[in-house]
């Protein structure tokens, strides 16, 4: 079989469309979110738990608690068992409708209802544009395999604008040991962390801590948490 890392990464001319077909037959339960990896669930849950808690101890951070946006957010699983017992409101952005219909009806229902969830959109990060200085922190969770490399940057730009004073971005995906590895089925790719940090540097922002997911099943892909604050905040 030929090794699927490259050194380069072509995005096919359908890469989103594709995508979008992927998760449009994707059932819209945690294990639908994982990939039928639920065993994962608590562990990341936990560790992502344990990130943020001791990015607040950073004396060298002063984000906020009130307003966390989830982006890439599916059903809302982070959401309800993470972001919502950290920050006071949050909102989720998704392109698949369906999943986000499930969270507002269902899933997410109580949180909703009590305010802690707030506006849910639509919307791929591609083309995403946060309110202006609304978020103490921007979460992406295994999303951005789903940008191309220019989206990538453009989509981390806008995040920045949408940073409140303060403010960080925090990245938690799945890293290649090398290069990048190509999914066709649901159009992905999984990047080196070089890879992905060459990219933070051109979007302006600079890397203040980072953390390795633990206690996952063995072979899978090695998931990176990072923080990331604007250069222009040094």
């Amino acid at each position: 079989m030929a090794d699927p890392r490259r050194t380069e990464f072509q995005p096919t001319a359908t890469w989103y469309e594709d995508a979008d077909k992927y998760w449009k037959g994707v059932p819209s339960s945690v294990d639908g979110m994982l990939g039928g990896l639920e065993e994962v669930h608590a562990p990341d849950i936990r560790d992502s738990m344990a990130f943020i808690d001791r990015l607040r101890k950073n004396p060298s951070l002063s984000f906020g608690s009130s307003y966390a946006c989830d982006c890439g957010a599916g059903i809302g699983r982070v959401t309800k068992y993470f972001l919502s017992t950290r920050f006071e409101k949050v909102d989720l952005v998704e392109q698949n409708s369906a999943f986000l219909e499930a969270a507002a009806s269902s899933y997410l229902k109580d949180e909703r209802n009590a305010g802690r969830v707030c506006d849910m959109f639509p919307v791929g990060l591609q083309k995403f544009v946060p309110q202006k200085s609304r978020y103490d922190v921007i979460w992406c969770q295994w999303v951005l395999s789903h940008l191309t490399d220019s989206d990538l940057a453009a989509c981390l730009k806008r995040c920045v604008q949408g940073l409140a004073p303060g403010g960080i971005i925090c990245i938690k995906e799945n890293v290649a040991s090398r290069g990048y590895v190509l999914d066709s089925e649901d159009s992905s790719v999984t990047r080196a962390k070089s890879l992905f940090e060459s990219v933070f540097a051109a979007a302006g922002l600079v890397v203040v801590d980072q953390m390795i997911q633990t206690d996952f099943p063995q072979g899978l892909f090695e998931v990176n948490m990072w923080a990331l604050k604007p250069s222009s905040d040094n």
